[in-house]
C-alpha cells in the first residue's frame, strides 16, 4: 500500500480533501441517482475508508436518501462525495475533483442494469 496523498476538491476551491494510500475502488456507478446528482450518464467513484480521508475544509452535506449523505461545495455547487450506510465507513469521491484524476483508472461498472443503453454498447460487442 503507497503513503502517496492525494488531494482535490471542488471547482471554486472553498472545500478541499486529502486522502491518503490506494484506493478501494474505482468504478463507473450507473444508478440513476448518481446521474441526477452529478448530470453525467454515469459517475466515477473513487473509494477510500474514512480513516485514509481528511476534509482540509469541509463541505456542506445533504442526505439524497435513506442511509446517504453527498458531500457539495455550498459556494459554487461542485457535487464532491458519497457516503452511505449500505458502504458504512467509507468515503467516495467523484473522479473529477481530484487534481490529477489521471492517476486513478476504473476497474470496472456497477448497477449497470439501470445503465443507459448506449453507455453499455462496448460491451455488449466483446
Amino acid at each position: 500500500m503507497t503513503t502517496e496523498i492525494c488531494s482535490g476538491g471542488c471547482h471554486c476551491g472553498a472545500v478541499r480533501f486529502a486522502a491518503s494510500g490506494e484506493p478501494k475502488i474505482v468504478e463507473r456507478c450507473h444508478c440513476g441517482s448518481c446521474r441526477r446528482t452529478t448530470g453525467g450518464a454515469f459517475a466515477t467513484w473513487v473509494g477510500f475508508d474514512d480513516e485514509q480521508v481528511e476534509w482540509l475544509s469541509p463541505p456542506a452535506f445533504y442526505r439524497s436518501s435513506k442511509g446517504v449523505r453527498r458531500g457539495f461545495c455550498r459556494d459554487c455547487g461542485t457535487p464532491l462525495s458519497y457516503q452511505g450506510g449500505q458502504w458504512a465507513g467509507e468515503t467516495y469521491f467523484l473522479i473529477g475533483v481530484f487534481e490529477e484524476p489521471r492517476e486513478f483508472e476504473p476497474r470496472g461498472d456497477v448497477f449497470i442494469e439501470e445503465a443507459l443503453d448506449w453507455c453499455l454498447e462496448g460491451y455488449r460487442q466483446q
